[in-house]
């Protein structure tokens, strides 16, 4: 898989896994969620989040 591949498969996973521990544990989880969704929003427009960071540093295909 590639950075971008792997940083949607990983927020649709934090996204899904924060639902059910809201629904399951507390409503403070949707915050997760929140912070989610705010940095695909910022990436969309800076082409960066840290994840990508990572993967990259972590010898992951572009």
């Amino acid at each position: 898989m590639t950075v971008n591949r792997t940083v949607r498969a990983a927020a649709g996973l934090f996204i899904l896994l924060s639902l059910l521990l809201a629904w399951l544990h507390s409503p403070y989880w949707l915050g997760f969620t929140a912070f989610v969704g705010i940095n695909l929003l910022q990436s969309a427009f800076t082409d960066w989040c840290p994840l990508m960071t990572i993967l990259r540093k972590a010898g992951m295909k572009e």
